[in-house]
Formats: C-alpha cells, structure tokens, sequence
C-alpha cells in the first residue's frame, strides 16, 4: 500500500478539477467535457466500482477503441487501487484468452472493438471473471453469451459517493499491466508502477515540451505503452485530448483541422499514411497548427522525415526508442526544430548502426559488451524500468536483468562519445513492423502447419511506411506446386498446389493477427543458412531476402 509521499497517476485530477475546472479537457466526437466534468466521471466510476466489490490489487481487462471513457476506466481503477490489463482488440480470440489467463481478471470491459473474439468467450474460459462491462451503453455489442452484462453507467449510477475517498495504490505499486510479445509469441504481462509513469510523463514534458495549451490527438491505441504513456503526459500537464477511435489518415488529418491539435504521436506506418494521404488531396497546404510530435516504433527514413517537415512545416519533430519494458521512452532524438530551422542527421551509418539520440533525464544505461570491443547489449537501470512479468515472481523478473538491477533491453549498441545511443540490431530477432512487435518464431510455427510447407524462415526487410515489412522465405513439399494466382482445378488438384494467397489465406484461418501476417512469400529453392550449432543465419537470411525481391522487381 502506498503512501501521501507515493507517486500516483490520479495526482491530475487535482490539477483538472480546479486550474482545468472550466477548460475543456476531453473531446469526442460533438462531446466536450470540462476538467470538472471529466473529475466528476472518474469520481463517479471509481466510487462505483467500490460499491460492486472491486478491491485492491484486482486486475480489470480492458479491451475498446479509443475514447474519453477508456481514459476514463484507467484512472478510475488506478484510483481504487486495482491494475489495469489493456488488451490489444486486435488480437484473435486465441491471443486474447491467452492474455487474459496471465493476469487473471476480475473484470473485463470490452466495446465493438473486440465484437470478433469476445462472441466466442464463454462463462467458463477465464474463471477469474466476476463482472463483464459493456464501455458505451449506446453499443450494439453481442453479449448473447454471456450472462450479468453490466454498463458503465449503471456502475456509476450506483455509486455511493463517499466524500472521504482518497486514492489507493495496488500491492508493489502497480497501476497497468501492459501486454508485450514474448519470444515464443504468448503475450507477455509487463507490471508497470504509478513512478514509472510518473517520471516518462515529466521526461515527455521536459523534452517534447508538452503543456497545458496542447490539444492532443490520440492516434496510437490506450492498449500500447506509447498511447498509454503520451496520454498520462497529457493528464499531468492538462491538456485537452481529442478522441477518434482508431487511426486512419484521414480521420486523423480532419480532426486535427476540426480542433486545432497542436501534437500527436506517430509510428512510420502513421506518418507515412498522414503524407500520403494529405498529399493526395492538395500538395499546396501544409497543417500549421501541429507543434509537437513524437515518433516512436522504428525511426524515420530520410525521405519521410523530409516529407513530413513539409506537412507539418511549424512542429517540432522528435524521434523516440524505448520499450514496454521501460514504460516507453529510453531516448529521445530532435530530427527537425522549426525555430532553428535546421534538420539534424539521423540517418543510418552503414558502418555502425542508427542513432537515436540521447537518453531522458531519468533513463541510466550502459553497455555490457566483452571488453574487445564497445558494441554491446544495451542494459537500462532507473524508475521506468517495469516491476516484473505479471506471470512471474520478482527472481524471475530478476533473471531477466543483468545482475537483478540492469534491465537487458536485448538490444545491440553503443554509445558514443557525445551521449548518443546507438543501435545494431536486436539480440533476439524481433521484426517491427508497422509499430508492433512480431516474433518471427510465430509466423513460421502457423506455416509450418501447412501440409504443403517443408520449411520457412520469416524475416523483416526495411520498409519506408513499416519501418520493417514481413517476408517469409518458404520451402514447399515435394509434389507441390507454387503457382502465381489461386488454382480453379478440381479440388483434388488444389489439394497439391500452393501460393501466395492460399498462405495468407491460411494464416488467416489459423487466427494469425492481420500485422503478424507476412506481406510477401518467397519460394525458397536451396537449404536455408545456419551456423555450426544449426540456428538459422537470420541476418544472412534478411540479406538474401532483399536481394531476392530486388531481382525480382527489376526484372518485372
């Protein structure tokens, strides 16, 4: 149990309710809540959910677009001194369970969002269960199998109001419980603490400059630790959030003309769309009312940098690189600053790997290299660094630290003589794509299910608007024949022909997440490579790859 001297994510709610107290603070849709109003919500909620019986240190699974009640939800547990489980509504039914018999939740709120796998879920999959929560009572969501549907109105309404409620801290301090892919590709549950958020939300202020006159856009969804750490950023500075449910261009692109939004957060997918789609409409204008934005889930390329200085002429543009693992930001890059005028470099050095700037005021890191050489893992230590896996003890925690204090990012890099990070590659294999992390482990084990599939290494080759694009390297079983389109013989004859959209096809039949999907399949005709232990050679194999698709576009 915490203390008056602990931090916490509610302290801005202090802040909203009297210096916001008439400002509008949240805005969706024609929805616009004052700082007051938005206190009075949360208070309400959290009151209610006493009421129910939710107690301290219980986990509630969220699983919903984007929207001011989802802000909502997070506070209010946090305020009670429950754990927030955002789940990915993305996720297959499959992925979703597995999630959800991690952390063992008390109760799942959950919107259309998620209409796809929380139709499947019986009373008797997650035990745990005792309260299902329809978000928005205006939904048109199917709870046909499930019995006891409450509403977050209801739980408001029946709220007691108790003046004398202060706020609550969950055992260790945790407040989110934040999924991140493990290596075998079972969502991981990283316990994150109030401080952690906390010290990511003053580092964001300190270097983004984030401040009461911002008006944010959320563009990345409350269930990523970047959505979840730039919003709490925004609550502690009170400034007012702009809701859309999820990111497309041009939702985005008209509301951030609708409310004069001064700063978002992208990915290089995002940002590549934004250009694209803005470009597309009338190359003469420019949007000058961003000021800020932060891009984190890959670097930029040259080019889209360029570009979206020319969307964005007035914005300060940053690139971020971090972690679920450390609640977000490790370190922080400017690539362009309006006021100076001036692009800085942060482009790839072909000798040694990409800078990404240097680390935020509360972030320590080292090298743990083997003395030959200064290119090591990248090992972080401080108060963002998450308090354990939620599925295992603090010694397992500790394990995955170098010595039980430095957290192993499994990043290769180093650090130059001016404090720049910068990074090699990752010691794990981990694709980014699109600003999700993928293990490629995953991809080949739903292939490899494939009758017509003897082998498949997947990796992920650069890519302007991914960052990395999945490609899997595919051996086909003898008798077996890779055609270009999908076969219109008899059945019997399909039965012994494979392609391109038959693999996505099955991909998607196994439940496979849309972004886990590989984008391109190469019928691969020689032994993959490997080293003297038998472990595939993945860079050789990335190599090969590109030069591959290369040959093949060239000769189109």
């Amino acid at each position: 149990m915490g203390t008056y001297s602990d931090a916490h994510i509610c302290h801005c709610l202090n802040l909203l309710s009297t210096l916001r107290r008439n400002s509008v603070v949240t805005v969706a849709g024609n929805r616009p809540k004052t700082g007051k109003e938005f206190v009075d919500r949360v208070m309400g909620l959290a009151h209610g959910l006493l009421q129910l019986g939710l107690q301290s240190g219980d986990v509630v699974s969220i699983a919903a677009f984007n929207s001011e009640l989802y802000l909502e939800w997070l506070l209010a547990i946090a305020y009670v001194g429950a754990v927030a489980a955002p789940l990915n509504y993305r996720w297959s039914y499959e992925e979703a369970v597995l999630a959800m018999e991690v952390v063992r939740p008390a109760m799942l709120v959950s919107d259309d969002s998620c209409v796809s796998w929380y139709s499947k879920l019986q009373q008797n999959d997650i035990p745990s269960l005792r309260w299902h929560v329809l978000l928005d009572p205006s939904s048109d969501f199917v709870t046909a199998s499930i019995v006891n549907v409450l509403t977050t109105e209801t739980i408001r309404k029946q709220s007691g109001r108790d003046a004398s409620l202060d706020y609550c801290w969950a055992p260790e301090g945790a407040v989110i419980i934040c999924f991140t892919s493990g290596t075998s590709g079972r969502p991981k549950g990283v316990a994150i603490s109030h401080s952690a958020f906390i010290v990511q939300s003053l580092a964001k202020i300190a270097v983004v400059g984030y401040d009461e006159e911002d008006v944010y856009l959320h563009t990345a969804p409350l269930c990523h630790i970047g959505g979840l750490s730039s919003a709490l950023a925004m609550l502690t500075v009170g400034a007012c959030h702009v809701f859309i449910p999820k990111f497309d261009a041009k939702s985005a692109i008209e509301a951030i003309g609708q409310h004069n939004v001064t700063s978002l957060i992208t990915v290089p997918a995002m940002m590549a769309d934004l250009v694209s789609t803005f470009r597309g409409n009338d190359t003469s204008k420019c949007i000058e009312t961003v000021k800020k934005i932060l891009n984190g889930g890959g670097g930029l390329s040259i080019e889209l940098t360029k570009a979206a200085t020319k969307l964005f002429p007035k914005a300060k543009l940053l690139s971020a690189y971090g972690m679920t693992e450390t609640c977000s930001s490790l370190t922080f890059m400017t690539l362009y600053d309006p006021k100076v005028d001036q692009r800085k470099s942060h482009s790839v050095d072909q000798t040694r790997g990409i800078c990404v700037g240097k680390p935020a005021p509360h972030v320590e890191l080292k090298i743990c290299a083997d003395g030959s050489s200064d290119v090591g893992r990248i090992l972080t230590r401080g108060p963002h660094v998450m308090l354990r896996y939620w599925n295992g003890s603090l010694a397992n925690a500790a394990a995955e630290s170098s010595s039980g204090v430095w957290l192993d990012t499994g990043d290769i890099g180093f650090i130059d003589d001016y404090g720049n990070v910068w990074l090699i590659g990752r010691a794990n294999g981990r694709i980014k794509s699109g600003g999700e992390n993928i293990y490629p482990e995953e991809v080949e084990r739903t292939l490899l299910r494939h009758p017509g599939v003897t082998g498949v290494v997947v990796v992920g080759i650069p890519d302007a608007r991914l960052t990395e694009m999945l490609v899997a390297c595919v051996q086909i079983r003898e008798n077996w024949r890779w055609v270009n389109t999908s076969t219109k013989d008899s059945v019997a004859n399909q039965m012994l022909h494979i392609s391109s959209e038959i693999l996505l096809r099955y991909c998607k039949e196994k439940n496979l997440t849309g972004f886990k999907i590989p984008k391109k399949f190469i019928v691969w005709k020689k032994p993959f490579p490997l080293t003297t232990t038998g472990k595939i050679r993945r860079d050789q194999m990335r190599g090969e790859a590109m030069l591959h698709l290369q040959y093949l576009i060239s000769h189109l």
